[in-house]
């Protein structure tokens, strides 16, 4: 089966051919790199999945897997502290649990340092 090239981003020729590692243009010699293939991850799917490998919700409640320093906060977060009513965005940083903890208010925290309750 053959692979279908894009056409040239110069002329538009639709007579392009693969010369590796490059994609060439015959009619104007124009020489590019392929764009990688286009893939989704997670983040991007919709799926957010806990340190276990669980599909979380907006609603579920998690529990922490390990003990988390937090800014501003003296003691931080202990691990096996339950956090309810989880809603997932997509955050800074990998950050994709928005949720509010008794005593340290609302935050934000990573899929992989929780796991479903």
């Amino acid at each position: 089966m053959t692979e279908i090239l894009p056409p040239c981003p110069e002329c538009s020729s639709e007579y392009t051919y693969e010369m590796s590692p490059l994609l060439v243009c015959p009619e104007c010699a124009h020489e590019w790199a392929p764009a990688p293939p286009a893939t989704e991850s997670a983040a991007e799917s919709g799926v957010v999945k806990d340190a276990v490998g669980n599909v979380l919700a907006d609603g579920d409640t998690v529990t922490a897997i390990k003990s988390l320093k937090v800014k501003g906060s003296p003691t931080g977060i202990k691990a096996g502290t339950k956090v309810r009513n989880i809603r997932l965005v997509s955050g800074v940083d990998g950050h994709d649990i928005d949720c509010r903890m008794d005593g340290v208010g609302a935050m934000q925290l990573r899929s992989g340092v929780v796991r479903k309750a």
